[in-house]
């Protein structure tokens, strides 16, 4: 389909050269279209880089409600890590070309559903009620879990996500994590990581109103990446 060779396309080019120094008319001319037709699919540059971006988030935020949904600081602390790395491996090409501008990173939304997600992870890792070492520890760990995807980017998947775990297991000094068995209703002491839809009404209501996600996530008690994975803020 031709929008989705269009993504592929600008993703490659964004990567190579940086997204302000991408023209509409170079992915039409990668795609092997005329620009018109490229306006046709996609009105900006800047959609198609939301389009780029918007499912790495969708999926980070995903992976993360699920692991908040956990029973059991441990189970919840490796779900976090895995799906983290997980999401990354599969998104970096995306990754990779928001690095290369890193200007891109610094747009809202995008900044703001990025920070949420990474204090969540951060959260998550640490466990509830821990102390400065142990959050200290964990946000070096969460640190560590993206950039080995950036940095190694063409080395196999598999292998990759095997060393980066085994490297966080070394950080916490944990024995082999434990593979989660289903999905539990909830964790110990923790936040709830969904919304029902009258609460998503009303979140949408307070938003509308110029409420901001860490208003509407302490009202509803949810993290601020439950919120933006509800609202798409």
């Amino acid at each position: 389909m031709t929008p989705q060779r269009i993504l592929e396309a600008a993703r490659t080019l964004f990567a190579a050269r940086g997204y302000r120094a991408t023209s509409m008319q170079a992915i039409a001319d990668q795609v092997g279209i005329t620009k018109a037709a490229l306006y046709y699919h996609f009105d900006s540059k800047e959609e198609i880089l939301r389009r780029l971006t918007v499912p790495l988030l969708d999926e980070l935020e995903e992976v993360l409600a699920g692991a908040e949904s956990c029973d059991g600081a441990e189970e919840v602390r490796w779900r976090a890590i895995e799906g983290y790395v997980d999401v990354h491996l599969r998104h970096r090409h995306t990754l990779t070309m928001l690095v290369k501008d890193m200007t891109l990173l610094a747009q809202a939304p995008i900044a703001d559903r990025f920070r949420a997600a990474i204090a969540l992870a951060n959260e998550l890792v640490a466990g509830p009620g821990r102390g400065l070492e142990e959050r200290v520890r964990a946000c070096q760990v969460v640190a560590g879990l993206a950039d080995p995807v950036l940095l190694f980017r063409d080395e196999p998947a598999e292998r990759l996500r095997e060393l980066i775990l085994d490297g966080a297991r070394a950080l916490l000094d944990a024995p082999p994590a434990p593979r989660a068995v289903g999905r539990a209703r909830g964790r110990n002491g923790g936040r709830r990581a969904i919304l029902t839809e009258e609460q998503i009404a009303q979140a949408r209501s307070l938003h509308a109103e110029g409420r901001g996600a860490e208003e509407i996530a302490t009202r509803f008690g949810v993290s601020r990446a439950t919120v933006y994975r509800h609202l798409k803020i």
